[in-house]
């Protein structure tokens, strides 16, 4: 064993570095091409939901060159979770969606762990901000819960953030998402008065 050992280390030593530099730039490559790629599924094959945004605590507002975005679907009553025991401070958790008379999906029900839904209901995941200090042990679901989805800021062209802040707090601003069956989610494109701002390339 202790041969073995020192043969892989000598073998190691004698790799040239620009190799294993090399090797370390193409492993990033890689890496980044299968991010984008993740991405590219979800804008491509998800299912289309349009979501209200609301009001954000004024002291979270622009950071750097992107908005901060929060919606209706961010606070939700836990229902049957309410009281259930939770190994995590911040569990997964999967909210049902379906699509009110003016076309904007509100949230139905919150469940921790997949269920079935029927089109034009959509099942979305997140994970549980604040909302499990509940109980005893602090560890089971409060009765109102704060979710996170991955959709909680944009990149925007610099100087062109306050425009989207305020109509966001006037609540004219939409998010269109898209959502693969497995609740994953992504922004795909920003309306403004109805009217697509930003539209999010595939690649």
């Amino acid at each position: 064993m202790i041969k073995l050992a020192a043969s892989v280390s000598d073998l190691w030593q004698r790799i040239p570095k620009a190799v294993l530099f090399g090797v370390a730039i193409l492993l990033q490559c890689v890496l980044l091409m299968l991010i984008v790629a993740d991405r590219m599924q979800i804008l491509r094959d998800g299912t289309e939901v349009t979501l209200q945004t609301q009001l954000v605590d004024p002291r979270d507002l622009l950071r750097g060159d992107y908005v901060v975005l929060g919606y209706d679907i961010s606070q939700l009553a836990a229902g049957a979770l309410a009281g259930q025991p939770t190994a995590e401070r911040n569990p997964i958790v999967f909210v049902k969606l379906a699509s009110n008379a003016s076309g904007l999906y509100e949230a139905v029900s919150v469940h921790a762990a997949p269920v079935p839904v029927t089109a034009p209901q959509v099942l979305i995941r997140g994970r549980v901000a604040y909302g499990t200090s509940c109980g005893s042990a602090g560890r089971a679901f409060c009765d109102t819960l704060t979710v996170r989805y991955g959709l909680e800021s944009y990149f925007v062209p610099e100087g062109e953030g306050k425009t989207l802040e305020q109509a966001r707090n006037q609540r004219k601003l939409r998010v269109v998402a898209a959502v693969l069956p497995s609740g994953r989610a992504a922004i795909k494109r920003l309306l403004l008065d109805g009217q697509p701002v930003y539209e999010e390339p595939l690649y």
